[in-house]
């Protein structure tokens, strides 16, 4: 069984906003904006599978199918990210792997390259979040390159074991070695804002509540 991850369980409680305000803050990038989520309607967070394909050859090894590999290293604290830039129209994930990763629990996928079978990841409500679709398959047009090796989405350098949270704002990439801090920053402003919310609330103009707090929030 995977041991449960206290930072994906700490970002599934932020959304990008907040998240996009800690890197900020902290002077780190990583926000990838315009990208829609096509299927499913929660927020998704986790640590970060990747899957490469290509053109050429496969690696050496036993021929398997691409994102089979990704899929049964998955757990519930993961997302597959998946690298598909070669230009070619085919396929970088489809409906069997949706259930696939349904079934073992993985929390959703990010694909940088055309997607297939989209209406069957709504049907099962597997998060997806791509910008492009297809109905052509990947046999015969690309391979799968390599798992959880170095890739490169939406203009975003991503590696294995780093961790991503994405929703209807944005899909964000964090470093492994930047989560605690971001985390931390992340919770802080979101501490601030409910307090925010509930001075207005109580009856304070927002002019005080936005010109006291907001605007200096990332300088502090």
């Amino acid at each position: 069984m995977a041991t449960k991850d206290e930072f994906v369980h700490r970002l599934r409680r932020l959304d990008c906003c907040a998240v996009s305000d800690a890197l900020d803050k902290l002077g780190l990038s990583g926000v990838v904006s315009g990208v829609a989520q096509a299927s499913g309607t929660k927020r998704i967070a986790g640590r970060v599978i990747t899957m490469k394909l290509g053109v050429g050859d496969p690696p050496p090894g036993p021929p398997r199918h691409l994102g089979t590999t990704a899929i049964e290293l998955g757990h519930s604290d993961d997302v597959i990210v998946v690298e598909q830039r070669t230009g070619i129209e085919a396929g970088s994930w489809g409906g069997i792997l949706s259930l696939g990763a349904k079934v073992r629990g993985i929390a959703g996928v990010i694909a940088d390259g055309p997607v297939r079978d989209i209406d069957e990841s709504r049907e099962m409500g597997l998060p997806v979040f791509t910008n492009k679709f297809t109905a052509l398959t990947a046999r015969g047009r690309i391979v799968e390159k390599g798992v959880n090796v170095p890739i490169e989405v939406f203009g975003a350098a991503v590696e294995a074991g780093d961790y991503v949270i994405a929703d209807s704002s944005a899909v964000i990439f964090i470093g492994k070695a930047n989560i605690a801090r971001v985390v931390e920053t992340a919770e802080s402003i979101v501490a601030r804002e409910a307090l925010m919310a509930k001075a207005l609330l109580a009856g304070t103009p927002i002019h005080e509540v936005m010109g006291g707090n907001y605007e200096f929030m990332l300088k502090d």
